[in-house]
């Protein structure tokens, strides 16, 4: 729990008492300076819960990076098997993926990086 949550409830219980005994006085101005402080002490009451979040959102981030980075050799590693297994079995279709992404690439470098030109007919 952040330190602003729990000076924010005591600011808040205190705006509250003091609101509450103007109000039993009759002495506006006392009512009016509680309700002031009580504003003051949610405000920071809610200030201090939104560092709690944040500070819960990123040691999640940093829980879930670092559990896929103990994992990436592992699914690395089966994912490697699997591609192993698949050739064994199917030679002829690791074949044609491996023509395929040869034929994509050598399409790709071989593009001409002008627009092409455009024909008109004049007739």
């Amino acid at each position: 729990m952040d330190k602003d949550r729990i000076a924010g409830s005591v600011r808040d219980f205190a705006g509250k008492v003091e609101s509450t005994a103007g109000d039993i006085a009759g002495d506006t101005r006392t009512a009016a300076a509680g309700r002031a402080r009580e504003a003051a002490g949610t405000v920071q009451n809610l200030y201090g819960q939104a560092k709690d979040a944040a500070r819960d959102a990123s040691d999640a981030a940093a829980s879930y990076a670092r559990d896929a980075y103990e994992k990436s050799e592992e699914t690395f590693r089966d994912g490697s098997r699997a591609v192993v297994r698949t050739a064994r079995e199917n030679p002829l279709t690791l074949l044609l993926v491996a023509g395929g992404i040869g034929f994509a690439l050598a399409w790709l470098m071989t593009r001409s990086s002008r627009p092409p030109q455009r024909w008109r007919y004049y007739g």
